[in-house]
């Protein structure tokens, strides 16, 4: 029998479910952990959604996203603080202690990729303790390179734990997605740096199919029908500690 015990499904992986539909599915399959996403969550109700989660026994093991942190106007950074402010109180009300984190892209007219990162620096330094007195952690996650422009200008895993070593481990992680990492042969040796520090907050499995669909954020392929060694790729779970972990894909079907 395949141990489930540290699974968990991505809601984004299967959108097409209403959170309801989403609880049951996990239910009749056995599946014990969902990672949610702010917006469906947001629409059905943050308290809501936390009580019928937890009634249905499901670990929430993280949420999705805060973020977006290079604006470089002092009223669209001072934004950008509150909004993420709001997503750490959601993650509590949810009961998971983990928020991803999706840096930001370069600001408009901008090129300065240092100057972006050294932006998302320091306002983990004001978020970082917001977030360990709520018994939050944020994690950032990495994303491939042709996210840079306009997403996220962290695109290695040694970058993001660049960042994420400036402040305690229990209050900055990084979420390691194969989807993302997967070309960077420098990959394997930074999971197990985050690994060793325990700095691993989520683990998300999804392969890399091509040719890369019309705006590219829905090309995640399911595991095995795509470019990247998988068999490698599970093998870096081992690093993570044992505890539940995202895991998923956006694949064009969004099914299990």
């Amino acid at each position: 029998m395949t141990d489930l015990t540290r699974f968990s499904i991505n809601q984004m992986t299967v959108k097409q479910l209403t959170l309801p539909e989403l609880v049951e599915a996990c239910g009749e399959l056995g599946i014990p952990g969902v990672g949610l996403w702010r917006e469906p969550v947001r629409a059905y109700g943050v308290e809501a959604a936390a009580k019928l989660v937890r009634e249905a026994g499901l670990a929430v093991t993280s949420l999705c996203r805060g973020g977006f942190l290079t604006a470089i106007g002092t009223v669209e950074r001072a934004r950008a603080l509150d909004d993420n402010r709001a997503a750490i109180d959601e993650a509590a009300t949810l009961g998971t202690d983990t928020l991803a984190l999706v840096s930001g892209g370069l600001p408009p007219g901008s090129r300065d990729l240092t100057a972006a990162r050294s932006r998302i620096g320091d306002a983990l330094a004001v978020l970082a303790p917001y977030a360990g007195e709520r018994g939050v952690r944020l994690a950032i996650e990495p994303l491939h390179p042709m996210y840079a422009a306009d997403r996220c200008v962290v695109s290695t895993l040694t970058q993001a734990l660049d960042l994420a070593e400036a402040f305690p481990a229990s209050q900055v992680g990084v979420v390691v997605d194969t989807y993302h990492i997967w070309w960077d042969d420098r990959a394997p040796e930074a999971v197990s740096r985050a690994g060793a520090a325990g700095r691993i907050q989520a683990f998300q499995l999804a392969d890399w199919t091509t040719p890369l669909p019309a705006g590219v954020l829905n090309g995640r392929g399911q595991i095995g029908d795509g470019s990247i060694d998988m068999s490698e790729a599970v093998s870096y779970t081992q690093l993570t500690p044992p505890t539940i972990h995202s895991v998923g894909h956006f694949g064009g079907a969004g099914s299990f």
